[in-house]
């Protein structure tokens, strides 16, 4: 005789309540009824239900890891109804209670093998969804990486108009000098150093998708004599630049990788250049992932192979590939803010995004901008700037103080 859905989850859910109280109702069934179904808690009104559609969700809610429960909801084995930061927030802490060794103190390190065709396919899962689909809830500019705020009640595209600002302003781009940005998504970085600052600018992306783009706003902004754009991998980039920009691309270089890495921007580096280095980091001092399966989870789902070290990581990285760190600046409350507005115009255009794509990438999608927002909110993860110079030079020529990187332009 097949046990029942009740029979199987209720010694679960006994001991769940044993050990935290939470506001969560499990239902089951096609129809059921209102109120029906197993409480996670003492509660009048639950704040997330669970639906179980699919037997196959019993063993990943019996070990609850924020990758098998993410999982169980991408694969539409089950439904919850709840506001996403109230899923999220159960969601963590039904990870925390079924977890039996992996914490904030054991978190996996993996390391995977990265080629430029994995690069490229890895880049191209990830960016080629669609650029109607970004532009949803992406600012008019497409700019997806953190924003900066620089009083905290900006708009997203306010703050990322200052974002890149305020790199071009710390390399100190000057008129006619030539900038390379690694990973230059649709441009907005390049066509402002361009428009705004009188640079030439070369940008490269993997991604087909962005590469056209791209191309065809850096057309319309008439901006064609100083703006390249080109689908090419930066180890194939061949010349030197006075400035370099890498915005939100290093967490898919691999971190055994990232010497080579810094080694090829200093070849690319004119001797009195400046660099800049913009991306997500480990909070874990042994580069390990998100804690509770949250890395597993990214991995097999939103960004293949990537890898995020830890800042010190970084540093010992670029020193080994000829670079010496000027500045270190953390933006992590600034990523929390800009992936909660990333993730409120997903919210408020779900329905849209939903008919753009298939169930499970609209899914896969929204889990990953909320959880995002947790992670940086939750110190899982963080975000660093680090502006560098090649190594070895006299320090005379350098500026006394940071006050250059916040004067009025």
């Amino acid at each position: 005789m097949v046990p029942s859905m009740e029979a199987v989850l209720s010694p679960w859910v006994a001991q769940l309540k044993a050990k935290t109280n939470l506001p969560v109702l499990i239902q089951w069934g096609d129809n059921p009824a209102p109120g029906s179904g197993l409480r996670l808690g003492d509660f009048s009104h639950p704040k997330v239900v669970i639906q179980v559609r699919k037997a196959s969700a019993i063993p990943l809610l019996l070990s609850p890891s924020l990758d098998s429960l993410g999982e169980a909801y991408v694969e539409g084995q089950i439904d919850v109804i709840g506001s996403v930061d109230d899923i999220l927030d159960i969601a963590h802490r039904l990870a925390e209670a079924g977890s039996k060794t992996e914490g904030r103190l054991s978190r996996m390190v993996r390391r995977f093998t990265h080629t430029q065709n994995t690069d490229r396919e890895d880049i191209q899962y990830h960016y080629d969804v669609s650029n109607a689909f970004y532009q949803v809830w992406l600012d008019p500019a497409m700019v997806y990486s953190c924003a900066y705020f620089e009083r905290g009640d900006e708009t997203l595209s306010e703050a990322q108009t200052k974002k890149i600002d305020h790199i071009l302003t710390k390399v100190q781009l000057q008129p006619g000098q030539r900038l390379l940005d690694i990973g230059c998504g649709w441009g907005a970085l390049v066509m402002r150093a361009a428009s705004q600052f009188g640079a030439r600018c070369l940008g490269v992306t993997l991604s087909q998708r962005q590469f056209e783009l791209a191309t065809e706003r850096v057309r319309q902004a008439g901006l064609q004599d100083r703006v390249e754009i080109r689908l090419q991998d930066y180890r194939e980039v061949q010349g030197q630049f006075d400035r370099i920009t890498s915005v939100g691309m290093f967490e898919h270089v691999g971190i055994q990788h990232l010497p080579a890495y810094f080694s090829r921007i200093h070849e690319m580096l004119a001797d009195d250049g400046w660099v800049l280095n913009h991306g997500i980091t480990s909070t874990d001092a042994n580069d390990g992932e998100t804690s509770h399966g949250g890395g597993r989870f990214i991995d097999r789902y939103v960004f293949p192979h990537g890898e995020l070290p830890h800042i010190s990581t970084v540093l010992k990285a670029m020193q080994e590939g000829g670079l010496e760190a000027l500045d270190v600046e953390s933006l992590r409350r600034h990523y929390a803010r800009t992936t909660d507005l990333w993730s409120q115009a997903f919210e408020a255009n779900g329905e849209t995004l939903r008919g753009m794509v298939d169930e499970k990438r609209w899914r896969i999608w929204r889990v990953y901008l909320a959880g995002s927002q947790w992670a940086f909110e939750h110190d899982e993860v963080s975000l660093y700037q680090v502006l560098c110079r090649k190594a070895g030079r006299q320090a005379r020529g350098l500026p006394w103080s940071r006050r250059w990187m916040y004067s009025e332009r």
